[in-house]
């Protein structure tokens, strides 16, 4: 029973900002995650390069040029380009995510489709690829599994550039793509251009209209040879009853020579309109007896998606096609589109001046464009040779190329090219792990990486994971854990408190309890301690408790009213308070003058640092003392107490308050408010 080995890459966070939640799929060149762009909030697709080729630095220079020139495109049929980046070892391309399925996925539920489907299927993808096309970008790896179909009827094509940019790579020889969709030019290593796409969309159709690829082989080199020495057949060969328009595209698409080709996406978006508007109904839904899905040549993606890869000095050159015929009548076989390789002339062969009578309008510029080919080349050869020679010139090549072809069948198939199985090693120790792909003949390379489960010194598992199939010639990576990524703990102390979190989060480690206490020494939200300490190491998110000032303890503040100025600015100042005198001074005629009469605050708590306000006392104010002598007594009571003079009546006397004040001491001038006036009243007043 094998153990299920988890990805290292899901649930990490790819350059501090995507957030990987799952694995999708894997391809020939990379894997791709979903994953949140944590800085925006939205799902990505995260594409992540293979270590072997984030290692290459001349194709991570191309690839960030292609992954560039693919941001500038915004089209709606086409998978927008968001970010590229590297993280340490890993280099990564962030995509639109499309959720729903590919088409892959639909031919291989519904196998042949109708026409009206696979042209109405079609149809965004051409629009895509001329959108891109007219901006300067080649796919060269054009394929159901890039064409994306959300559940909301979007269709879109995605991989820009990455073929382009491993094709290109310097350290490898290896052209990069799926065989059973490449032009024969890439194959012959010859410039790839927008007709090489148009090449692949044709396979492409042809395998939606019959459920079938058109080569099939034991090996991805004789698919290869194929698409450079074979014509594809029209799709009613394996269809019968297609409309003839629709083999007609077929072949446009798909001819050999670049040159019979539509030279641009737009050409045959237009095209392929034309037909869906032309076709009946009948045309349009026939269906095939024979639909069901497509079998899954040799050579070809795999369930993960992984792309075939073909040796550039592999395929030979094409071989001619029509080396037997007459040399007296100018072969055109207008049906399939194939050029006309070799047609010997005398003066006698003149091509004729106008098409056969029979040929649609495509097929009478085929026709005239091979005629007009036809008239530069000379009419008698310089040196027409031995025929006989060149004959057994030919029988003898394609004796070796059959040979070839045996060998390379042998070579992949039961020899040293066979595939092999990678081997589970996910648990083992490092050395058990090795020793166990050199007993399949595997080449590995190692990989130490971060491991947040699995043990230092043990195997994570291995890229291509089980139960991929390798040849022993294509390098398996073999990942080392070196345990949990330790981070060290920043120093703290001193700073506010969001500035200690910001360096928590840069270190990769959480914010803790965050517990305050007073200090007389740190402002308010200044950390005065940590734990653990800086210089310590911890995993990845663990949590660092935080101490924050709460500033100075307070107290109640002293009441010093009544104490003299020196004195009650002393006390005020032993408590850690500053203190202003007030500028004005107020009368009072209990407190003295230059004593403390009021503070602000007068009561509650302060803290050290804080300003009491002192007001002193002018003393008792002065106040004209008035002559009440002969005035009644109560008359004279009232006058000096509303002048906040207090009055002491001396002597006894009858009258009461009707007596007649006879005297007063003193009798005149100033006296303090408060102070007290005494009376003497006449004991008869009548």
């Amino acid at each position: 029973m094998q153990e299920h080995v988890a990805d290292p890459l899901v649930g990490a966070t790819v350059d501090g900002r995507y957030l990987v939640a799952s694995r999708l799929a894997r391809g020939g060149m990379s894997t791709v995650y979903l994953a949140t762009d944590t800085r925006l909030d939205r799902p990505v697709a995260l594409k992540i390069l293979y270590p072997h080729l984030a290692a290459d630095r001349f194709f991570l220079e191309r690839f960030e040029r292609e992954a560039k020139s693919a941001a500038k495109l915004s089209h709606p049929h086409v998978v927008g380009v968001l970010d590229q980046g590297y993280d340490a070892d890993v280099a990564y391309l962030a995509m639109e995510y499309i959720p729903g399925h590919t088409l892959r996925d639909t031919l291989n539920e519904k196998g042949a489709l109708t026409p009206r489907l696979a042209l109405a299927l079609l149809d965004p993808v051409v629009e895509g690829l001329a959108a891109a096309h007219q901006a300067g970008l080649v796919h060269r790896d054009v394929k159901p599994e890039n064409v994306l179909m959300s559940a909301d009827g979007r269709i879109k094509i995605s991989d820009f550039g990455l073929a382009r940019a491993a094709s290109v790579s310097s350290s490898t020889a290896t052209l990069i793509g799926t065989v059973a969709y490449i032009a024969p030019e890439l194959v012959s290593n010859a410039a790839a251009d927008a007709r090489s796409d148009i090449y692949s969309v044709g396979i492409m159709l042809f395998e939606m209209l019959t459920g079938r690829q058109p080569f099939t082989g034991e090996s991805p080199i004789q698919i290869a040879y194929q698409h450079v020495n074979s014509a594809v057949p029209p799709p009613s060969s394996l269809v019968p009853g297609l409309a003839a328009d629709l083999d007609e595209l077929v072949l446009w698409c798909t001819a050999r020579d670049p040159e019979q080709r539509p030279h641009s996406a737009q050409d045959l978006l237009g095209e392929l309109r034309h037909i869906r508007t032309t076709l009946d109904d009948r045309a349009l839904d026939f269906r095939a007896a024979m639909a069901g899905p497509a079998p899954r040549a040799a050579g070809t993606e795999g369930a993960g998606g992984q792309a075939a890869t073909v040796p550039l000095a592999a395929a030979p050159p094409a071989a001619p096609e029509n080396g037997g015929e007459d040399p007296n009548r100018t072969t055109v076989i207008a049906a399939s589109y194939q050029r006309t390789t070799a047609i010997p002339r005398t003066p006698a062969a003149v091509a004729p001046a106008a098409p056969p009578p029979d040929l649609t309008k495509r097929q009478a510029r085929a026709w005239e464009r091979d005629r007009a080919r036809q008239a530069q080349r000379p009419a008698v050869a310089l040196r027409p040779g031995n025929r006989r020679r060149r004959g057994i010139l030919w029988i003898v090549l394609l004796a070796v190329l059959a040979v070839l072809a045996a060998g390379a069948g042998w070579f992949f198939g039961m020899g040293p090219g066979a595939p092999i199985p990678v081997p589970e090693v996910a648990g083992r120790t490092a050395t058990d792990a090795k020793t166990l792909l050199e007993e399949r003949g595997l080449d590995f390379r190692l990989n130490e990486v971060f491991d947040e489960e699995v043990a230092r010194g043990l195997a994570v598992g291995t890229i291509p994971a089980p139960p991929a199939q390798v040849r022993w010639f294509q390098p398996v990576t073999l990942i080392i854990s070196k345990g949990p990524e330790l981070f060290d703990v920043p120093a703290l102390l001193g700073l506010a408190e969001e500035e200690a979190r910001a360096e928590l989060r840069d270190a990769n480690l959480d914010v803790g309890q965050i517990s305050r206490e007073y200090s007389d020494t740190a402002p308010a939200g200044q950390i005065i301690a940590q734990d653990p300490a800086a210089g310590e190491q911890l995993r990845r998110g663990s949590a660092v408790d935080l101490t924050a000032s709460a500033g100075p303890e307070p107290f109640d503040v002293p009441d010093v009213t009544g104490r003299s100025a020196e004195d009650a600015t002393a006390e005020l100042q032993e408590a850690g308070l500053q203190v202003r005198i007030a500028d004005e001074r107020v009368f009072d005629s209990e407190i003295e003058a230059g004593d403390v009469v009021a503070q602000s605050p007068a009561e509650g708590t302060v803290v050290p640092g804080d300003t009491v306000t002192l007001t002193l006392s002018q003393g008792p104010r002065l106040v004209e003392v008035p002559n009440v002598v002969g005035d009644r007594l109560r008359d004279a009571r009232r006058t000096l107490e509303e002048l906040g003079f207090d009055v002491d009546v001396d002597g006894f006397f009858f009258g009461g308050d009707d007596a007649v004040v006879r005297s007063q001491e003193p009798g005149g001038g100033t006296a303090p408010e408060g102070s007290t006036i005494t009376l003497r009243a006449d004991p008869f007043p009548f």
